[in-house]
């Protein structure tokens, strides 16, 4: 886009430097009232042919067949580069379009953001820092070109749309995060997307604590309202502002060491085996902080001895080698 804004603006001062030259050039030479000079000019470079507006000196005449030349040379190479920068948009939004669809084709268990604003925004930095394979959409296309210059797969779409839903592959996502301004579209987003996938794990955001109850019954997984989590943020901060500050350390990886949730999977050496008997309590893992069953139990510090079961949900603290370790024992 920004080529294409150089190239026009290119083209129009060559324009306006011809019509200048052949304004100033009528007028000085043969007197020309300004508008008409100006007039000359126009018909000149632009073949139209209606013939001179006051006779020609001999002197306006040779001025005039170099004006001729050139303004001609330049009309028909502004029309040729307008005519290229007019396919060139075309074809690269095409293929811009259909290399977004290959991509998105080819996602698998990913997370679909509904929604590029300020809190689509840094849902979309923290899942990319986790690495974890996203496509963002929004129906504004500013937006939307902020998250491609950003290095993000965005497409410009209504996510209220059945059609929307579909094209960035709900049925194969394994989340959504419904990031819209307008409480309306949310609840008409979460009941589209149950539909089509009903395992998928849903985050909705409330601009209006009144809102949460809709969005629930709807079918998210969790709703939150900034406005709420800002309020506890705050009060957390002026409390416990040292475990806060330690809980955001863990969070960005800044000490070398973070807490992943982890699920314990059927057919590996921990279904069905100690904490101990899977290796997980052994150096090289991460320590193993809470255990969650699948009937929504959970073992906080639990002991070596402690029996894991498929799908049961772990939570981890240790260095992103040690999370590696735990995460490859549990697969």
């Amino acid at each position: 886009m920004e080529r294409l804004l150089r190239r026009l603006a290119f083209i129009g001062g060559l324009i306006s430097l011809t019509l200048l030259m052949g304004t100033v050039g009528f007028t000085l030479i043969d007197r020309y009232p300004l508008f008409d000079a100006f007039y000359m000019t126009l018909i000149t470079v632009s073949t139209v042919g209606y013939g001179e507006i006051h006779p020609l000196s001999h002197a306006a005449r040779i001025f005039n067949s170099f004006l001729i030349f050139f303004g001609v040379t330049t009309m028909f190479f502004a029309i040729g580069a307008m005519t290229q920068s007019i396919i060139e948009l075309e074809l690269g939004e095409y293929l811009g379009k259909r290399r977004t669809r290959r991509m998105i084709e080819k996602l698998d268990r990913h997370f679909i953001i509904c929604g590029y604003g300020r809190v689509g925004r840094n849902a979309s930095q923290e899942l990319k820092r986790a690495g974890v394979p996203f496509v963002i959409a929004d129906r504004n296309p500013e937006r939307v070109e902020k998250a491609m210059l950003a290095g993000l797969l965005a497409v410009e779409a209504d996510a209220t749309r059945d059609e929307t839903l579909r094209a960035v592959g709900i049925t194969r996502a394994r989340g959504l995060v419904s990031a819209v301004d307008s409480d309306e579209r949310a609840v008409y987003i979460v009941l589209a997307a149950r539909a089509y996938n009903p395992n998928l794990y849903i985050v909705a955001r409330a601009g209006h604590p009144e809102s949460i109850r809709r969005l629930e019954l709807a079918g998210a997984s969790r709703t939150i309202s900034p406005y709420l989590m800002a309020g506890h943020r705050m009060a957390e901060l002026a409390i416990r502002p040292a475990m806060v500050d330690f809980l955001d350390t863990l969070h960005h990886g800044e000490a070398g060491i973070g807490v992943e949730e982890m699920v314990v999977t059927s057919g590996t050496k921990a279904a069905g085996n100690t904490l101990e008997d899977a290796g997980l309590v052994e150096p090289d893992a991460a320590r193993v902080l809470a255990v969650r069953k699948l009937d929504a139990t959970v073992i906080v510090n639990p002991a070596a001895t402690t029996r894991l079961e498929d799908g049961d949900l772990l939570i981890a603290l240790g260095t992103e080698d040690q999370l590696f370790a735990t995460a490859a024992k549990l697969r």
